[in-house]
């Protein structure tokens, strides 16, 4: 390592250098950063534009796709532009900014995905009184008090881990990932690692408890539904929510619970891809496939927008 601990800058060496893999990273990243703006817009503007669509559910969708903007917005582009460039260099503000915005989305993420399940909960559960619960002044305050928690944490974060000195400059990693940067550390990380982990995992831990309590007592009411269209009406709004909680929670957990590498590893570089870039892609079409609302809105925003191409 370096014997320095004062930077201007880090090297982000995630992908190999030669011509031929750079132009492979940024057509691939283009195209993975294209589909996943595409789709989050698109869902974004369905929403705001549909009024049958204006419901705790689908509000709480559109803070979802904002936040997937986000996050993705905070790697892809950096490491599209580091390969069109040959460089690996990102300034220390830079990676500062990255961890900030990259752990205030994806807390921020997790937050309104508890909130979710509590929406559901609330709808299968308790429908009587879904929209007295649930109403609009309700939905802001915990829109509201999502992104504050995310920037709380964001805030304790990163201030926590620029608050260390670094011995070396070079990241393994396409971002300025955290484990990497702890690893990095020549103070003692090792209390700060121990730190970051039991913080984050007693915040995952609360919020995976509140989600679990949620879909057992959802997944308890809908088997006692009678009619098979209504079992099936109401799995389908909430299996999409639980697939995107599990991809979401089993890629964080494997990236931050793990040993980190060393040296710079392939599988570490799709591990990470898989906790912050895929969810962004993926998240859209979990919750469009299988939704009729939003599939019509969909058409019906088209023809209005479009009516002579149809």
């Amino acid at each position: 390592m370096e014997n320095k601990s004062i930077f201007s800058e880090f090297l982000l060496h995630g992908f190999p250098d030669t011509e031929e893999l750079r132009i492979i990273h940024i057509v691939i990243f283009l195209i993975i950063y294209f589909v996943a703006f595409i789709e989050n817009i698109i869902i974004i503007i369905v929403i705001v534009y549909s009024h049958q669509l204006h419901s705790p559910m689908y509000f709480f969708l559109v803070n979802l796709s904002l936040q997937d903007l986000g996050s993705i917005s905070v790697t892809v582009p950096k490491s599209m532009l580091n390969s069109l460039m040959n460089t690996e260099a990102i300034s220390y503000s830079g990676c500062v900014c990255q961890v900030f915005f990259l752990v205030f989305f994806m807390m921020s993420h997790f937050f309104l995905l508890c909130f979710m399940a509590y929406d559901r909960y609330v709808a299968i559960c308790n429908p009587l009184h879904y929209e007295t619960i649930m109403s609009k002044k309700a939905c802001i305050q915990m829109a509201t008090s999502v992104w504050m928690a995310g920037l709380f944490y964001s805030m304790l974060y990163t201030g926590n881990l620029f608050s260390l000195k670094f011995c070396s400059r070079i990241i393994n990693q396409f971002f300025c990932e955290i484990p990497q940067l702890v690893k990095i550390s020549c103070s003692d990380s090792y209390v700060s690692e121990v730190w970051i982990i039991i913080l984050g995992s007693c915040f995952a831990f609360i919020l995976f408890v509140l989600i679990g309590f949620s879909y057992v007592q959802i997944f308890r009411t809908v088997l006692r539904i009678p009619s098979t269209h209504g079992k099936q009406k109401a799995f389908s709004t909430c299996l999409p929510h639980l697939l995107v909680i599990c991809l979401f929670m089993i890629c964080g957990t494997f990236v931050y619970l793990r040993p980190t590498p060393s040296s710079q590893s392939t599988s570490n570089i799709m591990i990470s891809l898989f906790y912050c870039v895929i969810p962004p892609v993926m998240n859209p079409l979990v919750y469009s496939m299988r939704n009729k609302e939003l599939k019509i809105a969909f058409w019906k925003l088209i023809i209005c927008f479009f009516p002579y191409t149809l």
